[in-house]
């Protein structure tokens, strides 16, 4: 979902940037290149941004608030935690099974890039992490999860475990489908919290 208010050349730009920062790493990435890619002139890329830091900033904020969008439109007010859990976590799965460029920035480039960059990047990552202690939060007021678990541990750890199965089936040359993966990471998440 782009938002109407940015121009399209702002979007390609981050297509592009994406298409880049996952064939040649952020740090070996050029401006230029990224321009090319996108189909802009070199100065068209300083029009909507500063620095190559603010397009990695700007891909994770559009692509994650992509993210949350979906999971508002997958998940209703009828469906149970666990039901909730696991679409998201299926949408989380499919999105970056379809788009592996962004797989790619996502899981490798995030971790190479310096402590101000990430703490950026983590930033938009807040909206996401909070839908999933919304969902928490759900299940444990319903019953449907164990009273005493600790939400904002909890969060991180799906977080944490739902990436960890990403990486896995990058390193691996996606040898496998990562949607397939969706039914066993949530049994996993659901033995350690369901009532």
């Amino acid at each position: 979902m782009t938002s109407s208010k940015k121009p399209d050349k702002y979007y390609a730009i981050l297509e592009g940037a994406l298409r880049v920062f996952a064939e040649h790493g952020y740090h070996k990435s050029q401006v230029s290149r990224i321009a090319k890619e996108a189909g802009v002139a070199d100065g068209t890329i300083y029009l909507y941004f500063k620095k190559k830091e603010d397009i990695l900033t700007s891909l994770f904020q559009e692509k994650l608030g992509e993210l949350v969008v979906r999971f508002n439109e997958g998940i209703n007010d009828q469906m149970t935690a666990k039901e909730a859990l696991r679409k998201v976590c299926e949408i989380h799965f499919s999105e970056l099974e379809a788009n592996i460029p962004l797989a790619y920035v996502t899981q490798i480039e995030l971790r190479q890039s310096d402590l101000g960059l990430r703490k950026e990047i983590g930033q938009a990552l807040k909206r996401y992490i909070v839908f999933i202690e919304n969902i928490l939060e759900k299940g444990k007021q319903d019953g449907s999860f164990r009273a005493d678990i600790d939400v904002k541990l909890l969060r991180l750890l799906i977080f944490g475990g739902m990436d960890e199965v990403v990486t896995s089936w990058l390193i691996s040359g996606q040898k496998y489908s990562l949607t397939a993966q969706v039914g066993s990471t949530v049994d996993f998440f659901m033995r350690g919290i369901e009532s």
